[in-house]
């Protein structure tokens, strides 16, 4: 801050002995300077204040940069948040005068939401910031221990004396009954958690032995091993096999990855000598999709993952053990969403603000950060609005006739109702700047349709070409994996060099087409494949290598070769027929077919995305994805939530599965893959 001072003063000095100077040499004269020195003084005077203000507007600026929140910034998987350091950083002191805030009654729940989360949140950081840190009155002697204190993950984060969970003693050692975990109660069980930090390398055996002792049967873990290259957890499970922790042996039993969370069971035993040797099923559910900072960016994943926990949970089991990595921010956000779930059954209110603060009397900073807290009302509002929409199997046929209610006045009002909740799943607009930049829009074939920029397909740039990146084409999440598919628009004839560098790039191996390349007269697509023989199209050749017609679908297979370095790779072109511009195929038996030959070649040809377009990408092209996630769901879980996957599919391309046809479509397609497989047992 000196330097811009000292540059003042020099300019300042300068200026006066030219002033005094040009008037010595101008009155000849020797006639006295005294009329000029207030002059000099004012200049002074005007510089020291400017550089005053310059300083001044300096530091504030610095200042808001370190306490601005940035919900505004996205990733394709949450809302960013500004970097935590590793050591977990304290809530403020709670305000002498601390604002109380009552329940709210569920039918309140959406106004409310919109009106905190109004001005960046401004209101949900209040009610946020009123919060008591934790209990007043509680100890830590314990976890500040000598002894204990390397058993601590982070030095401020740890467990109330009065509610801390207590190993039995080994070895006589008195600290040896120490872990970091807390009993916290859920809506109205006493105790039905257990809040644990990620355990350390040194440890696990405690971390085991807690699981044993406290006889939980599910571990709820909300954290990844590494994030932000810092270690966040040690893995204390083994990959495959069998390990021993301390006298708890951990065989993997099965596992299961889906796109949102993990699911691992393992059969675990302790091998003391004076241990039951009765061996015990333990469930992990290892929630994957949080992202490294900040919230998922949309709480659907969450409600199905938390469902999932109380689905697993045995009934006879100790308490639910939940952690991340401190064991309080979004471990304190799940235990408060399943219990103000709970809530709102039983009372048709929420206590989201009562609840943290009863909660953090049993372990402090519950709930981390006033995004967190948000989140929670998020995931609040969407069980509210949609409920659970998830089915059995074999429930499907009597949803089907409530849905299809033909002794209501007017036909499939039920499937009208639920198809128009879907409107409220926003295009958010100010998400697709890159689509709607001048250059970018002649590559749109229908201005409606753009993707958004957190999950849109990026090209490489090309050398001194600006712009070169962009392609109208989103990722999409599957069943099991993130970015499975991704979803396009139909090759206009100045994007097909852009279409063939983005299969090449993506390394994809399955294109999947769902239009006529032209459909009552109209051009839907460019064809960008060669009828016969090889066809380049700037630095890629593609040469047809066989064209077979199966049943409703075409078959195609390409040689794909860049250029410039000789490079092949092979491409199949699944080109469904019989799919109208308006309407939606005569029956569902095509669809299944083309769903089960693209997983087909997926499997012989690695997980790379799959390219489905139709014309504008969205309709056509978002029914056939969604229906390629049910499917894959019912064939693995016998499960089906028809509505949460196309309200999923809209988050991350508008106007996904666009008509209330397609969407009755995907439930025809499931009933007919029922009806085929009728033997649930050959395909479950």
């Amino acid at each position: 801050m000196m330097v811009p001072l000292l540059l003042c003063l020099g300019v300042t000095a300068v200026v006066a002995e030219n002033v005094t100077r040009n008037n010595t040499l101008e009155n000849g004269d020797g006639l006295k300077q005294e009329h000029i020195l207030p002059s000099v003084l004012v200049i002074f005077l005007l510089l020291m204040i400017i550089v005053l203000l310059a300083v001044y507007f300096l530091r504030f600026r610095n200042q808001r940069k370190a306490v601005v929140t940035t919900v505004d910034k996205k990733i394709p998987n949450g809302i960013l948040e500004e970097q935590e350091q590793q050591t977990v950083v304290l809530l403020p002191r709670t305000p002498t005068v601390s604002k109380k805030y009552l329940p709210l009654p569920v039918g309140n729940v959406e106004e409310e939401f919109r009106i905190r989360s109004a001005d960046d949140g401004k209101l949900f950081r209040e009610e946020f910031n009123a919060l008591p840190s934790g209990f007043s009155q509680g100890t830590c002697e314990e976890a500040n221990k000598e002894e204990n204190k390397d058993k601590n993950r982070y030095p401020n984060i740890l467990p109330y004396d009065h509610s801390r969970v207590f190993l039995t003693q080994t070895d006589g050692n008195p600290c040896s009954d120490y872990v970091n975990a807390s009993y916290i109660d859920g809506y109205k069980e006493k105790n039905k958690f257990i809040a644990a930090q990620g355990p350390k390398q040194e440890t696990v055996n405690d971390f085991w032995r807690m699981i044993w002792e406290q006889k939980c049967g599910t571990i709820v873990m909300l954290t990844n091993l590494k994030e932000r290259k810092e270690d966040k957890c040690y893995q204390y499970w083994p990959e495959q096999g069998c390990w021993t922790y301390g006298n708890i042996r951990v065989a993997v039993e099965d596992f299961t990855v889906l796109v949102d969370y993990t699911i691992r069971k393992f059969c675990v035993q302790n091998q003391a000598s004076d241990s039951s040797k009765t061996p015990r099923l333990v469930t992990q559910l290892h929630f994957t999709s949080w992202p490294d900072f900040g919230v998922p960016f949309s709480p659907i994943g969450m409600l199905k993952f938390l469902k999932k926990v109380r689905t697993v949970n045995p009934s006879f089991a100790g308490p639910i053990a939940v952690h991340c990595s401190a064991g309080v921010g979004r471990t304190g956000t799940f235990i408060v969403i399943d219990a103000m779930m709970d809530m709102m059954h039983a009372e048709q209110v929420v206590d989201v603000f009562g609840f943290v603060t009863r909660i953090r009397d049993q372990r402090s900073q519950l709930v981390q950060t006033d995004m967190q807290y948000a989140f929670i009302y998020q995931a609040l509002l969407e069980y509210y609005l949609y409920g659970d929409t998830e089915l059995d199997i074999s429930s499907l046929e009597g949803h089907l006739q409530k849905l299809h209610n033909t002794e209501a006045p007017c036909d499939k009002i039920g499937l009208e109702e639920e198809f128009k909740k879907l409107t409220n799943v926003r295009i958010m607009k100010e998400n697709m700047r890159t689509g709607n930049l001048p250059a970018n829009m002649k590559k749109n074939r229908v201005l409606q349709i753009i993707p958004y920029d957190f999950n849109r397909v990026i090209l490489s740039m090309k050398r001194g070409q600006e712009y070169t990146d962009y392609i109208n084409a989103s990722f999409i999440d599957g069943y099991r994996q993130k970015d499975y598919f991704i979803a396009t628009q139909g090759p206009l004839e100045h994007t097909v060099d852009d279409f063939w560098r983005m299969v090449w790039e993506w390394k994809s191996h399955s294109i999947v087409m769902l239009t006529e390349l032209q459909e009552r007269e109209q051009d839907k697509c460019y064809q960008y494949w060669p009828a016969e023989g090889c066809v380049t199209y700037g630095d890629y050749a593609v040469e047809i290598k066989g064209d077979t017609l199966c049943d409703t679908f075409s078959l195609r297979d390409f040689v794909l070769t860049y250029t410039p370095d000789k490079q092949t790779r092979l491409v199949r072109h699944f080109h469904f027929h019989g799919w109208p511009e308006i309407g939606i195929p005569a029956e569902g038996k095509g669809m299944i077919d083309i769903i089960a030959a693209v997983q087909k070649q997926q499997q012989q040809s690695g997980n790379h995305p799959i390219i489905v377009h139709c014309s504008a990408g969205a309709g056509r092209t978002g029914t056939f994805i969604a229906l390629s996630n049910i499917l894959e769901r019912v064939k693995a879980e016998g499960l089906l939530d028809v509505f949460q996957t196309v309200k999923s599919l809209r988050m991350q391309r508008p106007h996904m599965v666009q008509t209330v046809e397609q969407y009755d479509f995907c439930y025809k397609v499931v009933q007919d893959f029922v009806d085929i497989f009728s033997d649930y047992a050959n395909f479950k």
